[in-house]
């Protein structure tokens, strides 16, 4: 059966010597893996990189419930990156936030919200008025919401991790996630990079509690550098 859908792409692999299998998060069909025939040969009409992570597509596609892969019928660009390609900060938070994609969605898992919530999250990423400040830290704090693991506050978050609860430190991350918790309409920090980085990893190791079999996160160094 055709059906039309739009996705995000996550990753893929080579298949043989012109094509790929490519993971997609659907927003009707959740994550779904497709074969894509000779589109790594010169004369293929459909581009590679509309396959890269993160590339915003409108697709019509097969869809066998019973199949673990199915087909493409036509795919085309939702939106042309403007930016992402271009600035090594975008293109290194883009390369984050796809790992954490991969790693949240299993196949044939639906969530419209969380692929709407990604799908605005990318193009403000990509857009002319992105702000890298907390721009991390307020992705995966809504990200674990559409998840249904957000903490209630601060102090919630912090008892399931390990930690002094009697240092500066900790107890200068509890007030400082706790404004960031309180939503958009609250007045949020300005925080240095070592407390950025602090946090991110607090919670990365947040979702490998929520999350089985969530991993090491490979471009969290790069993102580390990023934030200074």
């Amino acid at each position: 059966m055709l059906r039309k859908t739009s996705g995000i792409v996550i990753s893929y692999i080579k298949y043989r010597e012109t094509s790929i299998i490519v993971r997609i998060f659907t927003r009707d069909m959740g994550l779904k893996s497709y074969l894509v025939n000779g589109v790594r040969s010169a004369r293929s009409k459909t581009k590679m990189a509309y396959f890269q992570p993160l590339t915003l597509l409108d697709l019509v596609v097969y869809d066998r419930e019973t199949a673990s892969i199915n087909r493409i019928s036509e795919a085309k660009l939702a939106r042309a990156f403007q930016r992402i390609p271009f600035d090594f900060y975008r293109s290194g938070i883009s390369m984050f936030m796809g790992e954490i994609l991969g790693k949240v969605v299993v196949e044939n898992y639906q969530n419209e919200q969380l692929f709407d919530y990604f799908f605005d999250s990318i193009l403000e990423l990509d857009g002319p008025a992105f702000q890298p400040g907390l721009f991390v830290l307020r992705f995966l704090i809504r990200t674990s919401r559409y998840l249904g693991f957000e903490p209630e506050d601060a102090g919630e978050f912090y008892l399931q991790l390990p930690g002094d609860p009697a240092s500066t430190t900790h107890q200068e991350k509890i007030r400082l996630l706790n404004q960031l918790l309180e939503g958009p309409g609250s007045v949020l920090p300005s925080l240095p990079g070592r407390l950025k980085r602090i946090l991110i990893d607090d919670w990365v190791l947040f979702y490998k509690i929520h999350i089985e079999g969530f991993g090491d996160i490979k471009s969290l160094a790069v993102l580390r550098t990023l934030l200074g």
